[in-house]
């Protein structure tokens, strides 16, 4: 449901170090998930399992990436490993 993914996101916004984000269709639709995430301070990784840019057109556009730190796509479940030991980076390059 869209709108528990934008209360997560706002609740993530206050209490997280970092956001891992899969949007599924709502990447290429919710600008309510766009604005949320844009009020997060923290890194922002949107991953996807499928190569976005092999499928439909419509595909290639995504609202979640103007608010992303970066983007994972097409390593299917490995890409939440890969967007983990990125946020992981990223955290520890701030504290330094």
């Amino acid at each position: 449901v869209e709108g528990e993914l934008v209360t997560w996101v706002q609740e993530a916004a206050d209490a997280a170090a970092g956001v891992i984000v899969n949007a599924a269709a709502y990447t290429h639709t919710s600008v309510a998930l766009l604005d949320a995430l844009k009020t997060c301070a923290v890194p922002i990784v949107e991953v996807h399992l499928s190569n976005v840019y092999k499928r439909e057109p419509f595909r290639h556009n995504s609202y979640v990436s103007p608010a992303a730190t970066g983007v994972i796509c097409g390593f299917g479940p490995h890409g939440y490993v890969l967007a983990l030991e990125a946020i992981a980076k990223l955290i520890a390059g701030k504290q330094e």
